[in-house]
């Protein structure tokens, strides 16, 4: 049997956290099993096509969101910019749910969806494919001994930098304080990425064409002060 992209990959590091939450009422079942399919995006018809060609138009460019949580900002984004192509991934089954609520509702057809471990997309997708890079709130792994499993480290970032066009955008964003100082040592020190913030403002207020998302929400309303980050990829010399 030729084996595909789609056979179960080596056994990695877990960098998410659970896939299942409360049991889905009936309607999020039905939307599940009916709009997930038409938006499930498979690594072999990533692998045939490429980024680009998964969607039913060709974008102006592909941006890319890890771990998109309710679909908030993917949906978004996806509403707000038609002309762009949008590729999100999400484990957590009640959170692609979510989003695919916010998707029906907005009638948008640039997204797919990647439904497992986001390294498996990093790995097929190829060189200077990505026009911008988000990754919002993700799981803080706070225990000392789960640091290893945070999204941003530095395999990560050198990752990024080969699937990024130059001049792309990588937008981290946080509410822990330790995984923002984590965050900031690794992306600032990162020679391919350069910080874009010439002040307080620019990390401590979203930009206006950065929607919100409900951990922003929640972190604000328990007290706590997000940071956003924006940095660029360098040039390629």
């Amino acid at each position: 049997m030729t084996e595909t992209t789609d056979a179960a990959p080596p056994r990695r590091d877990r960098l998410h956290g659970r896939r299942r939450g409360h049991k889905l009422r009936a309607a999020q079942q039905r939307l599940l099993d009916e709009a997930l399919p038409q938006l499930k995006l498979s690594m072999d018809e990533l692998a045939a096509k490429g980024p680009a060609g998964i969607f039913p138009k060709p974008p102006r460019a592909v941006w890319l969101e890890i771990g998109f949580g309710g679909g908030e900002h993917l949906a978004a984004q996806a509403a707000n910019n038609p002309d762009i192509g949008l590729i999100g991934c999400e484990v957590f089954e009640n959170g692609i749910v979510q989003m695919l609520g916010h998707v029906t509702r907005d009638s948008s057809t640039n997204i797919r969806v990647a439904t497992e471990d986001a390294r498996r997309v990093l790995d097929i997708l190829p060189p200077a494919s990505l026009d911008r890079v988000f990754i919002l709130f993700p799981d803080p792994w706070r225990k000392t001994r789960h640091h290893k499993r945070r999204l941003v480290q530095a395999e990560t970032l050198d990752r990024l930098a080969e699937l990024m066009a130059d001049g792309a955008e990588l937008r981290l964003a946080t509410d822990h304080v330790d995984y923002l100082r984590w965050m900031l040592a690794r992306a600032t020190d990162h020679p391919a990425f350069e910080w874009l913030a010439r002040g307080p403002a620019d990390w401590r207020e979203r930009p206006e064409d950065w929607p919100q998302t409900r951990y922003e929400a929640k972190a604000i309303a328990q007290g706590r002060r997000p940071a956003f980050l924006r940095l660029k990829r360098r040039p390629r010399i």
